[in-house]
């Protein structure tokens, strides 16, 4: 893909890759303008690495631990985004705080697994966050998709989903409601991004 509305990406991950096996089937069962230029793991083995290699998709890990600064390690993570043409990056169960560059403001996006601003913010990531909002007595969760800026989870929310929390839900119960939503909102949100894009 090269048309002009089609995204030119890099994926940040930390994990199994389940979102991007996800982004990876929309593009080819449902025609998602992406075009996967690079993922970027976090640690070596992760199975995120097997899905992106097995796609085609070029791969690196870069480790934040492997950096004496932050400044350094934004650099580590992004110049490679820009050799391999990538215009926009996505966090796709990326765990690391990176600051953002400026070439790259508005240009990267996270999915989160609630209804920001809602239990968002240091710590709060997969099965924490569903803990907190049932042990909170919410009645609603769902995801949110954001531009990522230099704080946790604090960036403009692109996309929301909503869903409910069952009297009977566990914390399992109810990342597996949201996962749903967020194989949904994320590509929705990938769509929207690329029929405004202006680059």
């Amino acid at each position: 893909m090269s048309d002009a509305s089609t995204l030119k990406v890099a994926v940040f991950l930390s994990g199994g890759g389940r979102t991007l096996a996800n982004l990876i089937r929309h593009r080819d069962e449902h025609g998602l303008p992406i075009d996967f230029r690079l993922v970027i793991a976090s640690r070596d083995g992760l199975g995120g690495i097997k899905i992106a290699e097995d796609a085609g998709i070029e791969t690196c890990v870069i480790r934040k631990n492997d950096f004496e600064s932050d400044e350094a390690y934004r650099e580590a993570m992004f110049e490679p985004c820009r050799k391999a043409g990538a215009t926009h990056v996505i966090m796709a169960g990326f765990l690391k705080h990176v600051l953002i560059p400026t070439d790259f403001e508005q240009r990267v996006i996270n999915i989160h697994p609630s209804l920001l601003p809602a239990f968002g913010g240091k710590g709060m990531y997969g099965r924490n966050v569903h803990a907190a909002a049932i042990e909170r007595g919410v009645k609603i969760s769902g995801c949110t998709v954001h531009y990522v800026d230099n704080l946790y989870d604090n960036g403009p929310i692109i996309h929301q989903k909503a869903c409910p929390i069952l009297p009977t839900d566990t914390p399992d119960d109810l990342a597996s409601r949201v996962f749903k939503l967020e194989c949904e909102t994320l590509p929705e949100a990938i769509r929207m991004m690329a029929a405004s894009q202006d680059i």
